[in-house]
């Protein structure tokens, strides 16, 4: 492809939805300082909604865990091949990549070797967690490290790789004024203005919602037994069908307590005196709106053994791991059952207020908002450098 006039070049690379959600915020960013970008990559709908020139969809990408990852290989091979097709048949000037760091590794590796391209990774392998290894990779194959946590800075300093901090972008996703007050309550089920709203988030990847639904579902029941107060939003992400939530609450005997809530998550935390979520990025969501959560994650028996086995984390949660204590309270794997999840949403329940001023400290502990725009500076510049 001739790209007309002396259009610049950007490829950018992400594999899931939150990836592609931040992805299409930097390309918005980068179009604001300089129009005269052509843009290619893999991503999804944000992408999209910026003109980016996608050669592959991110909606059959979505995988966590060994055994998850090894069913959709045929995926990721058949975006991979495609990915060095693009860069043989129109080399960009510069790639970002964007999380996604099983393929994006890979992609930096071949980009560098074959074609000697700058690279800018934004939101970078989770190494404080695991593979650490991967380092070694980062400082051979990314020119530059655009970091979204604090605790991040000290590990790239001591590897010696170009790094900035530029914020975490969801402090521009959710600004400080969506810190709601004690008590959300409304009567979005009845007439009753005492009504507490509980949000089950069950994730967007659907070997998640069906690890994770039906406990959830199990612990509603649980702890609107114990108080009828208590109601249920499900989260019903945009990669995910409405049947697929459904299903779960087929032979549930107390529907009308549940609604299916399509459309961004940040509309049930804006209704929810308390959420039970997915392990993810999501739950550093719920923190910044102030929203106590419980974290709950189950995966396939030997994808949680080889995590115990490679995780070198204290903590699952990004907030707890932020203050570097348990201000989300985490029942992962055989922990994560019915009984377990309703006794600490009952207790929790009862001392929301306490919950959510400890959440109060992980936006202080991040920083200033702007990521992206301080992310596509970062991009700007090393565009202009590949131009030299």
């Amino acid at each position: 492809m001739n790209l007309p006039g002396k259009l610049c070049h950007i490829m950018v690379l992400t594999g899931e939805p939150s990836g592609d959600l931040h992805a299409g915020h930097l390309v918005r960013e980068i179009k604001r300082l300089n129009n005269r970008v052509y843009f290619s990559g893999i991503g999804g709908t944000h992408l999209e909604n910026q003109k980016v020139d996608l050669f592959y969809n991110i909606s059959k990408l979505s995988a966590m865990g060994l055994t998850e990852v090894l069913m959709q290989f045929g995926q990721i091979k058949k975006a991979f091949d495609l990915f060095k097709k693009k860069l043989n048949t129109n080399t960009p000037d510069l790639i970002i990549l964007v999380d996604y760091p099983g393929f994006n590794l890979k992609a930096a590796q071949f980009a560098k070797d074959h074609y000697n391209i700058k690279i800018l990774y934004y939101i970078t392998p989770k190494v404080w967690a695991w593979k650490k290894s991967r380092l070694k990779k980062i400082k051979k194959y990314i020119d530059h490290a655009a970091l979204i946590l604090p605790f991040e800075e000290k590990i790239y300093k001591k590897a010696n790789i170009q790094y900035t901090y530029v914020g975490n972008p969801l402090l521009d996703e959710y600004p400080e004024n969506l810190s709601k007050p004690f008590l959300r309550s409304h009567a979005l089920f009845s007439k009753n203005k005492d009504s507490l709203i509980i949000g089950l988030l069950p994730g967007s990847r659907k070997a998640e919602i069906k690890n994770l639904l039906e406990v959830m579902v199990k612990a509603a029941n649980l702890i609107h037994q114990n108080n009828k107060k208590a109601f249920f939003i499900i989260s019903q992400a945009t990669s995910i069908k409405r049947e697929t939530l459904e299903k779960f609450l087929i032979n549930c005997s107390n529907k009308p307590l549940f609604l299916i809530n399509e459309g961004p998550v940040k509309n049930i935390f804006l209704k929810s005196d308390l959420v039970i979520a997915a392990s993810g990025t999501v739950t550093l969501e719920a923190a910044l709106c102030c929203v106590p959560t419980i974290i709950v994650y189950k995966m396939s028996p030997i994808s949680y053994r080889m995590a115990k086995l490679l995780v070198r984390v204290k903590y699952a949660g990004l907030a707890n791991l932020i203050i570097n204590a348990q201000v989300m309270p985490e029942l992962l794997q055989n922990d994560a059952t019915p009984e377990k999840i309703s006794e600490k949403a009952l207790y929790m329940l009862d001392n929301l207020f306490y919950f959510q001023n400890r959440l109060k400290l992980v936006r202080k502990f991040l920083g200033k908002k702007g990521a992206s725009k301080r992310a596509a500076n970062i991009a700007i510049y090393m565009l202009k450098r590949s131009e030299l």
